[in-house]
Parts: structure tokens; C-alpha cells; sequence
């Protein structure tokens, strides 16, 4: 079932919580594709009634970036979702989940705001204001639908510890479930912005994957240093790439690693032919 209201969604979470009934929902900007598949067939598999939001969030995205051209394919998210099973998908506007005619800029609208901490580095560097945005829409998303469970993609990891992080300082009733990142048969991440991508430039993007792939066996070869580790990208790299970051950090926490260990977390984010991507992976 599609709807675009906030009421119709809690009108069947009503009925579902009143008869017992365990929920999850999957946050996703549509688009769909494998990966997000993936996320909605764990749901399925792990809860009684699944909701998935189709919403193309204009808060988490920075002036210079791709809102008005980000990809929107309601009517094939909507099959894609019901033949995995999904029983509400939920695609409101900007104005239904914001409210007609706001302004929305954080002098004017209510913002869930991660600390400085968690957002001044990786995604959140280059891109102001973004977690703020997600943040936002993340905990609008589990009021209106009163989930038990939440599913969100290993792909986007720093975005997966800040939420974790505000459900637990906020003490919102909600377990999020991080779920694999999802390749396609080339080892290249599932991504809505590969559509942005010719056949060379996701040749190219190999990189990104070939790069954590192989700093992974250089510390399974006892390499521990991460200036060691970070120098070894750049023979996968060329013209076609602009290297934004290659970090190691906590994989709880995002606190950066001195060296490397187990709980390493190594975070890459690159531009190939102007397309910003992003890729990571546990050492462990």
C-alpha cells in the first residue's frame, strides 16, 4: 500500500500496535536498487508489519549538491518494495513532513543536531549541515511510525553510528539493525548515485573497493601503521579521481585510530568523474 500522509501511517501503526504486532521500518531516499532490497527482506524477516519511507530529504543536502537531479523512481520503489513483501510504503512530500510553506532552515525549523564531535569529520566535513538533516528526518520518521526495529545499510557507516548514537542518548524505543553492504558482481558498492556513473567511471570506481580490499590484507599481513596503510591507495588511483578521505577510526565511536587493530573501521570517500562516493570496511 502507498500513501503520502503522515495520518494514514498512523492510523495502520495504531491498528498493527493494538494487535501486538512487532514493526520495522527502512528509511530510504528512494531509488531503489539491491541494496536497499537487502534491508527491506531482513525487515520482513524479522518483523510483522514493515514500513518503508520514499523521501528525498531536501535538509541533508548542501547547496552545491545534487537534490533537484537526485534520482526519483516512486513507481518502480513501490513494486520493487511490495514484492519483497513491505506492507506500507510511505512517500510524502516536503511539505507533509515539514509543514506547508516552511521555511526550512534551522533559524525557522526544529533540528535534531549530532554532536560536533561525531560530524566534524568524513561525510560531515565536506558536507555541513548533513547530519543535521538526516538526523532530523531519521527521528521524524520513528515518531510517525512507532518502530520496533530500523534498518539502515553498513554502507553509510558514519551515518549508522551517529543514529545509533541519538537513539541511545535520546532514549528513543527503537533497535537499529546495520545490515552488509551489497556489491555488484565487480565488488562495486550499491549505490542510487552509480546511475550518475558511465561504464569507464564505474570502472574507475573500482578503486575504491580495490584500495580497502587491500589495506585489509596488508594488516592481515601485520601491517599496523596507518600512514603504511593509507600510502598503498595510491596505486589504484588516477586522473580520473579526487581522494576526499581515507580515514581509520573506532568502529563504535569514530574515534581515530593511532593504529590499527581489529576494531578498525577504515572509511573512503572519492569523486570519480565528479560523482562523490563513498565505500568502507572492518579490519577485522
Amino acid at each position: 500500500m502507498l500513501t503520502h500522509k503522515i495520518e494514514e501511517v498512523r492510523a495502520n501503526v495504531k491498528k498493527w500496535k493494538s494487535e501486538g504486532l512487532v514493526i520495522g521500518v527502512v528509511p530510504t531516499m528512494g531509488a531503489l536498487h539491491a541494496g536497499h532490497a537487502s534491508l527491506i527482506k531482513k525487515a520482513v524477516e524479522t518483523c510483522d508489519k514493515v514500513i518503508v519511507s520514499v523521501f528525498v530529504n531536501p535538509i541533508q543536502f548542501g547547496p552545491s549538491e545534487d537534490f533537484d537531479k537526485y534520482p526519483r523512481t516512486l513507481e518502480a520503489d513501490v513494486e520493487l518494495a511490495e514484492g519483497i513483501g513491505a506492507d506500507l510504503i510511505f512517500a510524502p512530500s516536503a511539505d507533509e513532513m515539514y509543514g506547508e510553506g516552511q521555511r526550512l532552515s534551522n533559524d525557522t525549523l526544529t533540528y535534531v543536531a549530532p554532536p560536533f564531535f561525531y560530524v566534524n569529520k568524513l561525510c560531515g566535513k565536506s558536507r555541513v549541515g548533513h547530519f543535521d538533516g538526516v538526523c532530523t528526518v531519521v527521528m521524524k520518521l520513528f515518531n510517525i511510525t512507532q518502530a520496533d526495529y530500523g534498518f539502515f545499510g553498513q554502507k553509510d557507516a558514519q551515518q549508522l553510528i551517529i543514529l545509533r548514537k541519538m537513539v541511545n542518548d535520546l532514549n528513543v524505543p527503537i533497535e537499529l539493525i546495520g545490515c552488509p553492504i551489497v556489491r555488484e558482481e565487480s565488488g562495486l558498492a550499491l549505490s542510487s548515485r552509480n546511475k550518475y556513473l558511465n561504464e569507464k567511471g564505474k570502472e574507475d570506481a573500482l578503486a575504491l573497493n580495490k584500495i580497502l580490499n587491500n589495506i585489509k590484507m596488508c594488516y592481515n599481513k601485520g601491517v599496523t601503521d596507518i600512514s603504511a596503510l593509507k600510502e598503498t591507495a595510491f596505486q589504484f588511483l588516477n586522473e580520473a579521481h579526487e581522494l576526499e578521505y581515507l580515514e581509520f577510526v573506532d568502529k563504535e565511536n569514530l574515534e581515530d585510530k593511532e593504529k590499527a587493530d581489529d576494531n578498525t573501521l577504515v572509511l573512503i570517500a572519492c569523486r570519480v568523474d565528479g560523482v562523490r562516493l563513498i565505500d568502507n570496511i572492518l579490519l577485522k
